[in-house]
């Protein structure tokens, strides 16, 4: 497999659980991103390349940081990822933030021990 379709994968699995945490269908992403629904498909599933100009009506009907599209590993999307976690348990109550810890940390190990199937 080649760089670029390695990538090409990794980007559409990203722009796909945006689209998903966003509870967006993919022809509302293609719709948004004045695309057409099949070329969504073949994004996510990183059969095709696209244009920059997509890309960036990706992201922007998506509503999210492009740095988080193409490296979900750099210091500013850790920030907002943080950022986002804080925001989801600022309404908990202390057990509800407790049961989401164990839930989280039982993912992660989880996750750890398929790492294989999850880095793709």
């Amino acid at each position: 497999m080649s760089d670029n379709s390695l990538l090409n994968k990794q980007i559409g699995k990203r722009i796909r659980e945006a689209r998903l945490q966003k509870k967006m269908s993919q022809a509302d992403l293609a719709e948004g991103a004045h695309i057409h629904l099949s070329h969504v498909s073949d994004i996510e599933l990183g059969k095709k390349e696209m244009r920059l100009s997509t890309f960036i009506r990706i992201a922007e009907t998506l509503q999210v940081s492009s740095d988080q599209l193409i490296r979900p590993d750099i210091p500013e999307v850790n920030t907002i990822q943080s950022n986002e976690l804080a925001q989801i348990l600022s309404d908990c109550t202390p057990s509800e933030r407790e049961s989401i810890l164990k839930i989280v940390a039982e993912l992660k190990a989880s996750l750890h021990q398929n790492r294989s199937e999850y880095d793709t």
